[in-house]
């Protein structure tokens, strides 16, 4: 925490990222939407992605990221985190969201957005060598998240409108 006791908050939009020291508080809301944040547990840095699609299928430009795409989120995390010295190992990685918003109006079917955004972050980790520590995925409802970088800590509030709990979607496709 900085001499003036003062936390850097950051929101995240759709389709922002952002890597910050443990002086930086980082919180999103979430539906179909996913989010992976990385820590670095000795260093106390991080960062958050806000994702709303799986992939362009396209190359990265020389323009840079986009990130409302897994496939270049996560990436750009993974640069930051090298570009801070470290290693994209020595992280942990969270994954949240990717709920069915749609499953109420009976539009619901086994491979939504949600479920996609989630299955290709976690494809994505998992062909890196990376895993994810914990995750709170799937589920017909949205999220807010609150991820502290000093600490490491995630938050996650559920709205309201769960009917049932939440069946988290296991980490395999």
């Amino acid at each position: 925490m900085s001499d003036t006791g003062l936390i850097m908050d950051i929101f995240l939009q759709p389709g922002d990222f952002y890597f910050g020291d443990s002086e930086t508080r980082i919180r999103t809301l979430l539906g179909s939407c996913v989010a992976i944040t990385l820590w670095h547990p000795s260093r106390r840095i991080g960062g958050m992605t806000h994702c709303l699609l799986p992939g362009t299928g396209r190359v990265v430009s020389a323009d840079g990221y986009d990130g409302r795409y897994v496939d270049e989120a996560l990436p750009w995390l993974l640069c930051e985190a090298v570009r801070s010295g470290t290693r994209p190992a020595e992280y942990q990685f969270k994954l949240f969201g990717g709920g069915d918003m749609f499953a109420k109006s009976g539009t619901s079917n086994d491979m939504g957005i949600g479920r996609k955004n989630a299955l290709r972050a976690i494809d994505l980790l998992s062909g890196m060598g990376l895993s994810v520590l914990t995750h709170d995925i799937g589920g017909t409802t949205s999220r807010s998240l609150i991820f502290d970088v000093s600490t490491g800590d995630v938050w996650v509030r559920r709205g309201l409108s769960e009917d049932t709990p939440v069946q988290p979607m296991a980490l395999s496709a």
